[in-house]
Order: structure tokens, then sequence, then C-alpha cells
């Protein structure tokens, strides 16, 4: 029920109550009018307008109880609207910039569950296989629990959406460089070339079936600053169990979890 319709009840009312006065100014007029001696006829239609008072006063304190609950009720809802729109706009002022996804691994796991059902047809199989291979294994999001809970030391000024930022920027780095290392080296340009034979030479035993990129990766290709700031995103990772360090031979390798 809106405001305006009880607004529209409340003059409703208003008018009601001018009838009422209306009809008692007239009764109390005729009271003056008569003398003492009343007729009949005058006295029956006295007491027929005192009964039609009655009648109208009756309904008119049943009115206002059901207008005054009806407002009540309208002053309750607007007062959840209100909460619920505040609600609303506070959800719609702090949408995280990204959200997190489901685990590639979990993926993985499926697609060889898939692989190994004894009715899937060869050409199924190989379809798998090709998505495997083709696959470069990504950094989940940060969740936002996950990153209050990092110690404020750790953290330092860096928001919310500069971590998940530089966690989509690494996804895209390894995702350049593993394209390059499973490409066929006679397909290569020279620089490209360049690239892939130090891909190769960075690998280690430890590295071996792992992802991980250098922070010479990230100044191929992406835009990010090699700073002490990134290097502070890289230890949350960390933290985050999103990323392990592997140094050797004077180099950081940033090894995806």
């Amino acid at each position: 029920m809106s405001i305006s319709f009880c607004r529209k009840k409340m003059s409703d009312l208003e008018s009601i109550s001018h009838h009422i006065n209306d009809q008692i100014s007239s009764v109390q007029r005729m009271l003056d009018l008569s003398l003492a001696d009343v007729c009949p006829d005058k006295r029956k239609n006295l007491n027929r307008e005192l009964d039609a008072i009655e009648r109208l006063l009756v309904e008119f304190e049943k009115s206002v109880g059901q207008q005054k609950d009806q407002l009540s009720h309208l002053k309750a809802l607007e007062e959840l609207t209100g909460n619920n729109l505040a609600s609303l706009q506070h959800l719609k002022d702090n949408v995280p910039a990204h959200l997190p996804q489901k685990c590639p691994q979990k993926e993985n796991e499926q697609i060889m569950k898939q692989n190994q059902e004894p009715d899937v047809e060869s050409s199924q199989q190989e379809i798998v296989k090709s998505k495997l291979k083709s696959h470069v294994k990504e950094i989940p999001f940060i969740t936002l629990a996950e990153f209050e809970v990092i110690p404020s030391y750790m953290k330092g000024r860096v928001p919310y959406d500069e971590i998940n930022k530089a966690v989509q920027n690494i996804n895209a780095t390894a995702a350049a460089k593993y394209k390059i290392v499973r490409q066929p080296v006679k397909t290569l340009n020279n620089h490209t070339r360049k690239l892939y034979q130090r891909f190769k030479d960075q690998e280690t035993k430890d590295t071996k079936g792992q992802y991980f990129v250098v922070e010479d990766d990230f100044r191929d290709f992406t835009q990010m600053k090699v700073d002490k700031r990134l290097h502070g995103i890289l230890n949350m990772l960390r933290h985050c169990q999103r990323l392990q360090e592997l140094r050797g031979g004077g180099l950081t390798r940033y090894i995806i979890l």
C-alpha cells in the first residue's frame, strides 16, 4: 500500500469528520430552535438524526483504527525498503573487480577421469590429450577472505584489486611463455627463438613438470614494473600458496602452484 493511498484515505476521513460536524451543528440548531414543548414529529426527526450521527461516529472510529494500523505497516515497510536499498547500494559499490575462478587443476582431473572411461572413443581421447597439452596452469585469484588475513606488514598499502591485477599479469606471462616453448623451433623467428632458448636454459631438474616465470618474463610480456612493490605482491602470493620461489644460478624462478 503506497503513501499516496494512505493520504487519500486520510483525506476521506477528513471529509467524514466535516460531515459529522455538520450533522452535529444541524442537531444543535434544532435543539436551540425547539421550545420545551416539542411535537412528536420533530422529536422523531431529532432521534433519527442522533442515530445517524452515532452510526457515523462508530464508522469513523473504525476507519481511524484501520488507518493507524495501515500507517504503522507502511512505516515498517518503508524502513525495511530503506535497509534493503542501503544493502544493495553497498553491494554495488563493493563488487570486486576480480572474482575467484574454478581451479584449472580440478578441470584437468575431470578430463583425466573422462579419458580413463573404457567407452570413450579414440577421437575423443585425442581431443582430451590435446587440451591437456595446450593448457597452461594458472594462479587462482586471491579471495577477499584470504587478502584480509595477510599480515599488515606484508600488505603495506597494496589494495585488494592490485594483487589480483598482478595475478592476471602473471597468468598472461605464463601463457605467452609456454606458447613459445610448445612451438616447433623451426617455426620461430629470430626473436622468439632466442626467447625459446632462454626459457630452456632456465629449466632445471627441479622445474621439470612445473610452470614458472622469472622477472625478465614480466618485462617481455607485460607492462608490470619489476620493483619493490611487485616483490611485495609476489611475497603475498607466496604467503597465500599461489607461488613458490626457487633460486639457483643467480635467478629467482616463481613456480605456479
